[in-house]
């Protein structure tokens, strides 16, 4: 599931050349997640490493990430108590 959600995000990446002649690159729907590189590959992969610390970052912080391609990570909220809740 992970790698269809990473996949899929960058199926929407944004590429375009600067005028300094290095690529920059975003995911529109993943906030803050961009990167650059001398050449169009690097660009890609500094992206997909970006993308995948923004992902596990955002998991393990319980943000609210983007659905995308219908692949949803979010957790569903829960409605039974904490296991740590004393019983009365």
């Amino acid at each position: 599931m992970l790698t269809d959600y990473i996949e899929a995000a960058l199926r929407q990446a944004k590429y375009e050349l600067m005028e300094n002649g290095k690529f920059f690159a975003r995911v529109p729907s993943c906030r803050g997640v961009w990167a650059e590189g001398d050449s169009l590959e690097e660009c890609r992969e500094e992206l997909q490493s970006t993308l995948e610390d923004w992902l596990l970052l955002g998991l393990q912080l319980g943000h609210k990430l983007p659905v995308i391609n219908g692949i949803n990570l979010n957790r569903k909220a829960s409605t039974r108590e904490p296991a740590y809740a004393k019983a009365h």
